[in-house]
């Protein structure tokens, strides 16, 4: 069950199994399964030209050692479905080959990044603010962007008396966590629509973070207005909580293109195992691609995983809008971390700083070009 805070559930996983073709073999075996919920919604990979320097960096080969482990850090949320599929399908597993695999599964960006920082985690799927926060707490050393995962998927859902921004002076508006990418997002925008919210809760419109879970139960119950949500937990208050969309994130962007969620590596993890990284990225071109390929197969597999680990059942109809929201991609859309920066500033929630050294796209370019796939903007 969901809980306040983030919920953990460890699993842990040794292959000795190296060859790389044997992960075609549990793709396939993936794509067998029935398939129980159709969608006309291709989750296609996406891509923009981007604006910020990425650092390049001593990861330009696969020196070093491989590890013994890697702790994986992840949420059980649609826009994690890189991580649900690879993990549950075994492809990383297998592309580890002898390093043993263990997953944490956490439900904020800023606690699972106070578990990467704190030597808890090596990798994490999470969205870019927590991931800018991080960095910058770490004095730009404690980690390195080096991918992308989900474009888009996050929109601020409101109870059917809402029917423009005008009418949220006063009203209760709930995210996941202070600080985290939809926190940041939602602050912005009411400030765009001339209101004050404060850190500490207070202003024009309150801010309220919960865990989705609670979040959810809070608006059923009528005891918060809204949330700015990322998928599936949007669609469920859509869904389950009659709610409907005020703010769409992807027409707040240009071409709709934003990150919501990208692979970050603990720098000395990244410098002292290139091969470990360079095989967990193997893993995610993979598992895209078949996601990309397979998108009803993968609801089926995302949404079972999902009640696996939280204990919640995700409907056919919620998975089937979260779909069409969000798609996967190996490209971190380096230009919107600027915008992503400028945000946090503007809601005095980071200072304005360089972001040179926060992306290296090295190993991902290095590859997606063995996989025969076209490399990825690093500026």
């Amino acid at each position: 069950m969901f809980r306040s805070g983030n919920y953990r559930l460890i699993t842990r996983t040794s292959s000795a199994l190296s060859p790389r073709s044997r992960r075609t073999a549990a793709l396939l075996a993936v794509g067998a399964l029935t398939v129980a919920v159709t969608s006309a919604c291709a989750h296609a990979t996406a891509g923009t030209t981007s604006d910020v320097g990425a650092s390049a960096s001593s990861s330009s080969t696969n020196s070093g050692t491989p590890a013994t482990s890697l702790r994986l850090g992840y949420f059980a949320n649609v826009t994690h479905s890189t991580a649900i599929t690879e993990v549950a399908n075994g492809t990383l597993a297998k592309d580890l080959g002898s390093t043993t695999l263990s997953t944490s599964i956490y439900s904020s960006g800023p606690t699972e990044m106070t578990a990467l920082l704190s030597g808890q985690l090596d990798a994490a799927y999470v969205g870019p603010s927590s991931a800018l926060s991080a960095w910058t707490k770490s004095d730009k050393q404690g980690l390195t962007i080096v991918a992308g995962a989900e474009d888009a998927g996050a929109e601020l859902v409101v109870n059917s008396s809402i029917t423009s921004a005008a009418q949220l002076k006063g009203k209760t508006i709930a995210d996941p966590q202070l600080g985290n990418t939809q926190d940041v997002a939602l602050r912005y925008w009411l400030k765009t629509q001339g209101y004050t919210t404060t850190l500490q809760g207070g202003g024009d419109v309150t801010v309220q973070p919960e865990a989705n879970a609670t979040t959810l139960s809070l608006f059923k119950e009528g005891k918060i207005d809204g949330a700015w949500l990322p998928e599936p937990w949007a669609s469920r208050l859509v869904v389950e909580g009659k709610g409907h969309v005020l703010v769409d994130e992807k027409t707040l962007w240009p071409g709709g293109n934003f990150a919501t969620t990208n692979l970050v590596v603990a720098t000395s993890y990244l410098q002292a195992h290139p091969q470990t990284v360079a095989e967990l990225l193997d893993a995610q071109i993979a598992t895209n691609t078949w996601i990309t390929a397979n998108p009803s197969a993968a609801q089926t597999l995302i949404g079972a995983q999902i009640k696996k680990l939280t204990g919640s059942t995700i409907t056919a109809a919620e998975i089937a809008r979260a779909w069409g929201e969000e798609a996967v991609t190996n490209d971190p859309l380096v230009s919107s971390l600027s915008t992503s920066l400028a945000h946090a500033v503007a809601t005095g929630q980071l200072k304005n700083t360089s972001l040179t050294g926060i992306f290296d796209l090295t190993l991902l370019n290095q590859e997606l070009a063995k996989a025969g796939l076209s490399s990825v903007p690093t500026s």
